[in-house]
């Protein structure tokens, strides 16, 4: 830190005298300075931000370079109303936007904020998991995307665009290492045109890490085992103690690996056909690394589950599976140790040919598959009770999309396309909790209390089409509509349960005929639009749209088949999501491309809003649905003064209201009281959340960041950019509990470059969250803590949040030949 801090104070020095620099150099030439123009493609064509009438923030190659957004949650850390919560099993993430967002404890539940990679669809949770790097851009669309977007957008679009070969040849190195987790990281990039028509480009990148982000710290614990059989017998059960070992002190110490080749073939200036393949692995030595207990449900302050203190620092507490279990355990390493283990691989073919001057066709040909498993201490912070489970789930999609689009000089122009996606989710896991243990049963089976094996194979078919219709010069008129036909199948069944569960649990052979849930699902949806935009003046944009969108409805292939329902299938399967609203802002660039000021407003319903409810006392899940609604204002703004070349002044204000509109009939958090408005109705305890705010949904959002690059000595160019996001207080769990808040907090990020004026070589500092503030981006209520539920005796559970990342500084050297 004194190295870090004497590095900072030079620079400031430094920073003293090159102003003088730059303002020399603006001097030279009346074109210098002025904002970067950055093209999206928010409506599948390539338009400036500045004239797309999307509320979007882009992130040029340029700013993904010097703040090191490679991957899905330092997206989120650079977009105010964005937020990225990493979880450990369902369907590995939260991610919200504008208040809306996907609970993460369901593996079958679709994220409502879109990933897109390349045109294509990536929106399962464990994207997150995926490490991307040469990007050339980043759009994140906020709100309902379902034209150009599909199904599964109902909150926004996350899309990224990686880099093709270009004309010239680009060879590139870059070495890092990261001071906290010990990380050593190397890229290589190696762009060849082979012929005036053909080019290739292959991207690597791989990192190690010897430490990691989060502190584990446990004691040795004792699970104490019974067989049931014997104590059925009248048997004292033959009690078995097992040695569970503290998780890996420094998490998750991460190992990954990923590349990518492109080939680019443009035989004329009509086709150009792109095809990426790309691979990805990772492996990180603790699956809910991440968990910490910040609120624990005790008026003393400690954990129910480890006995320690709860509170807002990077500490777990986690132990990994007794040796002597996981010998045999399904999909356990045979040390016991806990891990995630990821892996994925996609092909991406995009197609374009100019039929004539006016008509251009398109082609996105996708298959993308991924594999994750893992062990997991999953009562998320280790008691001598203890729960351990592993998982393996697979994803694979294949999608087809054909699109026309018109470019006439005339007033109307059409776009018009057609989309195909078949899909395949199959899971398993195996899970182990209070001390149960059958010895008449096989290896395998013997420590298990329950077993799930589930799939769901889905089949999409879907058309769209818009019509843009010039009014009159610079008032354009568009309207368009998906439909959307969609079919799942899906099958679940607990194969086995322990003798001790069996009055609890079904299993695949139960007499009462639900041991096996099939459901075949078919949906059907309709999803117009309309914008309406006027351009009163150049660099004036003004825009109003109404919009709606759809995502999928499901089942929870991690879900629990209970002998206390009487309907499983309705507990396992969910209905969709729909979106409707209106949205309208106003873009500007003024003072002769110095100023860019934007403005926009939005107001959404949400229809059947997909939550995930963990009951922890019993250690439940259920999907449920719930009406909602976001509405609010954003501001955002970016100077570059034309006097001193290579000064950037950005930022934004956001203010978001979401909460629900109609859900009488909620579940209530662990240990809700009634004076706290859980009721009991019809035997079962209920809340009304009506009115009441939704999960990770701030009223307060902002950011505020300064960049400067110049010039310096011979041939030299110096680069600085500090940036830091707010955002205020938010209740992290979906189900109205006030003891799951997270308060207002900031981040400050900041980096620092030195090199060649051509980009030859660099050497960068690039350090995040130096504020060093611990904050969630979900929760779960500990597992078997709290209890009383609708009574005066309610003890809360504890609350353990997806917690964020700690400080990191990393250094970077960079050499292009």
């Amino acid at each position: 830190m004194r190295a870090l801090k004497g590095i900072l104070l030079a620079t400031c020095a430094f920073g003293a005298a090159a102003p003088a620099l730059a303002q020399d150099a603006a001097q030279e030439g009346a074109n210098s300075g002025g904002l970067e123009e950055i093209i999206v493609t928010a409506r599948k064509r390539e338009e400036s931000v500045q004239t797309v009438p999307v509320a979007v923030t882009a992130i040029s190659e340029k700013t993904i370079q010097q703040r090191d957004i490679t991957s899905i949650e330092k997206i989120a850390a650079a977009t105010p109303n964005l937020s990225v919560g990493r979880a450990s099993n369902g369907s590995g993430a939260q991610l919200t936007m504008r208040g809306i967002g996907s609970s993460s404890t369901s593996i079958g539940i679709e994220q409502s904020v879109a990933v897109v990679v390349d045109g294509a669809y990536y929106g399962q949770g464990r994207v997150i998991q995926e490490g991307f790097f040469d990007l050339k851009r980043v759009e994140v669309l906020k709100g309902p995307q379902a034209l150009f977007f599909g199904k599964n957008a109902t909150a926004g679009v996350i899309s990224l665009t990686t880099n093709d070969p270009g004309n010239d040849r680009e060879f590139l190195a870059k070495a890092g290492y990261e001071f906290r987790s010990h990380q050593y990281q190397g890229e290589l990039i190696a762009s060849v045109p082979l012929s005036d028509t053909f080019g290739v480009r292959v991207a690597v990148r791989g990192s190690k890490m010897d430490k990691g982000f989060y502190k584990n710290v446990s004691v040795n614990r004792t699970y104490t085992t019974v067989d049931i059989q014997n104590l059925l017998a009248g048997g004292a059960g033959n009690a078995t103690g097992h040695v569970a070992t503290p998780a890996a002190t420094d998490a998750p110490g991460e190992d990954e690996f990923i590349g990518r080749v492109t080939l680019k073939y443009t035989p004329s200036d009509r086709l150009t056909w792109t095809v990426k393949g790309a691979f990805d692995y990772s492996k990180v030595n603790n699956s809910s690394w991440n968990y910490g207990a910040y609120n624990c449900g005790l008026a003393s302050g400690v954990s129910q589950l480890t006995g320690y203190k709860c509170g807002n620092d990077f500490v777990t507490h986690q132990n990994n599976i007794p040796t002597d279990i996981a010998a045999n355990f399904p999909f356990s390493q045979t040390d016991g140790q806990l891990y995630n283990r990821y892996r994925s691989w996609a092909v991406n073919s995009n197609l374009v040919y100019s039929l004539s001057d006016d008509v251009t066709l398109s082609a996105v040909t996708n298959y993308n598959t991924n594999n994750n498993r893992w062990a997991c201490a999953c009562d998320f912070q280790s008691s001598n009770a203890g729960t351990w489970a592993t998982e393996n789930s697979s994803w694979k999609a294949f999608s087809q999309e054909l699109r026309a689009q018109t470019s006439f000089d005339g007033p109307i122009n059409l776009m018009i396309g057609g989309l195909y996606q078949k899909t395949k989710r199959d899971f398993e896991q195996y899970i182990m909790f209070a001390g149960l243990r059958d010895d008449t049963v096989s290896a395998q089976n013997r420590y298990l209390a329950t077993t799930k094996t589930s799939f769901t194979d889905g089949e999409t078919t879907a058309l769209f089409g818009q019509v843009t219709w010039e009014l009159v010069d610079r008032l354009e008129l568009a309207g368009g509509v998906r439909y959307t036909h969609e079919t799942k199948s899906s099958y679940f069944t607990q194969p086995y349960n322990n003798v001790g569960v069996q009055g609890i649990f079904r299993d695949k052979l139960d007499p009462d005929g639900f041991g096996e849930i099939t459901a075949q699902q078919t949906f059907d949806d309709w999803s117009p639009e309309v914008t309406l935009t006027w351009k009163p003046a150049d660099g004036i944009l003004v825009y109003g749209a109404y919009k709606t969108a759809y995502k999928s409805g499901g089942f929870s292939n991690g879900g629990i088949n209970s002998k206390f329902s009487a309907d499983p299938l309705a507990d396992l399967t969910f209905n969709p999501e729909k979106a409707r609203g209106f949205e309208g802002g106003i873009k500007s660039t003024i003072l002769d491309n110095q100023l860019r000021l934007n403005l926009g407003v939005f107001s959404y319903a949400y229809d059947d809003l997909q939550v995930d409810f963990f009951n922890s006392p019993i250690f439940a899940f259920q999907t449920l649905t719930a009406d909602a609604r976001t509405k609010g204002v954003e501001a955002e703004f970016e100077y570059a003064p034309r006097a001193l070349d290579g000064l950037n002044v950005h930022g934004s204000v956001n203010y978001t209201k979401a909460k629900y509109t109609n859900f009488p009939l909620a579940p209530c958090f662990a240990g809700q009281t009634p004076a706290q408005g859980c009721n009991t109705v019809a035997g079962v305890t209920r809340q009304n959340l009506n009115g009441k705010p939704l999960s990770v949904a701030p009223e307060w959002t902002g950011a505020f960041g300064v960049g400067y690059d110049a010039p310096v000595g011979d041939a030299m160019k110096f680069g600085i950019n500090v940036d830091a996001r707010y955002s205020g207080s938010y209740l992290a769990s979906g189900f109205g509990n006030p003891f799951s808040v997270q308060k207002k907090y900031a981040v400050l990020d900041a980096g620092i470059r030195f090199g060649a004026e051509d980009d030859n070589w660099q050497i960068a500092l690039i350090g995040k969250n130096l504020t060093n503030r611990f904050f969630v981006s979900g929760v779960v209520d500990g597992p078997s803590t709290g209890g009383g539920t609708g009574t005066a005796a309610g003890v809360r559970a504890d609350q353990l949040g997806f917690g964020s990342m700690p400080r990191t500084v990393q250094v970077t050297v960079t050499k292009r030949f």
